[in-house]
């Protein structure tokens, strides 16, 4: 008797099943929400399947000899999380993720990179407080429209009543008892977005026409009561921060404003990878909309003028722009097809006018219009004028944008955001060795030189040693499988008085965990140069049977070239 075959669970292909979208209480996950200043929170909880090596592409035959493919599931940021140890939750804190070092490292990358461009862009950074009064929520229109999603807090009224200090008839100061009944207790809202504080803040001084634009950023943290059964990961969550930006200008100045947004918006998403975005214009909305038609219509024509402007491919969505005003947003394509929307920049006429905003300008009439005068008489006439408010979100939800960076790239970082860069595995764990790779761990890391206090932003890298005694194959799968970008390995042939070049150490080069392939061998043949052939000549000790793709062999002093470079021109 011929003992039965056991055959492979056969895969259904994708175009036989698609996952029906997941619905809390009659709420798509699936849906998107905005709100008056930022992008939606949410990203799509469900995505297409895609194949994710040759191997699994050929295939496999099944119980009738036909092929089936088989399918990965997408990339998981959750899943990518848990494997590199990037952020936990926990129940005691719904919806508010708990950022691990090596996940903290890549938020505060993230903003780092921010920060570093605001200048250039005319941002200047602001903290503004993390609750405001009911009543502030109230005059911005936000506890009317968004109260069900604020969290609320009740302040303490129950004081003690305080002792005035009279003057008696003998000239001597003495207490005598306030008999105020307690007041009522206030009630207070965690701000989902900062654009009130920010009003706030324009409105604190005097402010003229010349000092207009004014552009404030702020990372501070935001508070949004989402349902519980919507939380997921990043992607949904109560607690966020946000790249939160907001221009307060003259109408003229709109659509320049827009255009360096745009121009923004363009060298971020460039620079992480996503060069496949497209703009969205969403214009008035046909009921319930705030200010005059005049307005909108110049608005949406400023709008349309920077969009035709920036290069970029847009379409028009009518009607479904915010109460206040026109918007654009941007929608990201990933590595897996998946379209996320995560910029946005909105023009705002009602908080201005909610707040009492103003500037001084001459000829205000003309000025409220967006046009310019010469007239001399005309410009002796000073008045107040409403500036206009541009909402700004570059990232959005940085917590949210992670997820996107996470799987779009599959869990493997570009070098100057990983929070794993680079380790060193020795081939043995002789001491010579062991003392040579410490070294080496000091000299790239940028971390020998004791001299303290050390200057603000000085550079230093994330590298790791493995002087384990595990095989070298061993331990290179194990550094692959935890995504380090640049993996060395040094023997005894590395050091100097054996094979080395010149009076320099070596170390063997492997960077097959690089994103961008192309720009990264670029920068290796800058230092040094003929070493791009398809398969390197001088291989050396680390490509003989160590599961190690090709690689190159580097001086140790063109190692720390390339971990410099490819921070500088992240890469």
């Amino acid at each position: 008797m011929r003992p039965a075959r056991l055959l492979r669970p056969i895969q259904v292909p994708q175009s036989a099943w698609n996952a029906p979208p997941t619905c809390v209480k009659g709420l798509s996950l699936t849906a998107r929400r905005s709100c008056s200043c930022s992008a939606p929170v949410c990203l799509s909880a469900t995505g297409s399947l895609h194949s994710q090596s040759k191997h699994e592409q050929r295939g496999y035959r099944g119980n009738r000899g036909k092929e089936v493919e088989i399918h990965d599931p997408p990339p998981d940021h959750r899943t990518i999380g848990t494997a590199q140890s990037l952020f936990t939750t926990h129940t005691s804190s719904p919806g508010a993720p708990f950022f691990q070092p090596d996940g903290t490292y890549i938020f505060n990358k993230l903003t780092a990179f921010l920060r570093a461009q605001y200048p250039a862009f005319g941002f200047r950074e602001v903290l503004t407080p993390t609750m405001y009064k009911q009543s502030l929520w109230e005059q911005s229109g936000h506890w009317a429209n968004y109260k069900d999603d604020m969290f609320t807090v009740t302040g303490n009224s129950s004081h003690k009543p305080e002792a005035a200090q009279v003057e008696s008839f003998n000239g001597r100061m003495q207490s005598k008892e306030n008999i105020n009944e307690a007041a009522e207790p206030e009630r207070f809202g965690l701000k989902p977005m900062n654009c009130p504080g920010h009003c706030l803040l324009f409105q604190s001084q005097r402010r003229s026409y010349r000092d207009l634009p004014i552009r404030y950023a702020d990372f501070s943290p935001l508070h949004r009561n989402e349902i519980s059964g919507a939380l997921s990961g990043l992607t949904r969550v109560r607690r966020f921060h946000q790249d939160d930006g907001h221009i307060f200008c003259r109408p003229s100045q709109v659509k320049d404003e827009i255009s360096k947004s745009l121009d923004f918006v363009r060298l971020v998403y460039q620079t992480l990878g996503f060069k496949d975005y497209t703009l969205v214009l969403s214009t008035r909305p046909e009921k319930n909309y705030i200010g005059t038609l005049d307005e909108w219509n110049r608005a949406e024509d400023q709008l349309k003028e920077a969009l035709d402007a920036s290069g970029t491919r847009w379409w028009r969505k009518d009607g479904d722009g915010a109460f206040y005003g026109p918007k654009i947003d941007v929608l990201v394509r990933d590595s897996d097809g998946k379209e996320h929307q995560t910029a946005t920049i909105q023009l705002d006429f009602q908080l201005p006018k909610r707040f009492v905003l103003g500037y001084e300008a001459p000829a205000p009439e003309l000025e409220a219009k967006g046009e310019a005068t010469l007239d001399s008489i005309s410009r002796q006439t000073m008045g107040t004028v409403t500036p206009v408010m541009i909402h700004r979100a570059v990232l959005g939800s940085l917590e949210r944008f992670m997820a996107v960076l996470l799987e779009h790239h599959h869990g493997q970082l570009p070098f100057w955001l990983s929070p794993r860069q680079v380790i060193i595995l020795t081939v043995t764990d002789n001491k010579p060795v062991i003392q040579y790779a410490r070294q080496l761990k000091n000299e790239f890391s940028n971390t020998e030189d004791d001299k303290l206090p050390r200057q603000l932003h000085y550079p230093t890298y994330i590298v790791d040693v493995d002087d384990s005694g595990d095989s070298i194959a061993q331990k290179v799968v194990r550094a692959k499988k935890k995504k380090y970008n640049i993996i060395c390995v040094v023997g005894a042939r590395n050091f100097i008085g054996t094979k080395t070049e010149g009076n320099w150490s070596t170390v063997d080069v492997d960077v097959t965990a690089q994103p961008d392939q192309r720009q990264t061998w670029d920068a290796i043949e800058k230092i040094r140069p003929g070493s791009q052939a398809p398969v390197q000549k001088d291989k050396g000790t680390a490509f003989n049977a160590r599961n190690m793709g090709p690689g190159v062999r580097l001086r140790s002093d063109q190692c720390r070239e390339l971990i410099k470079t490819l921070s500088q021109q992240y890469l």
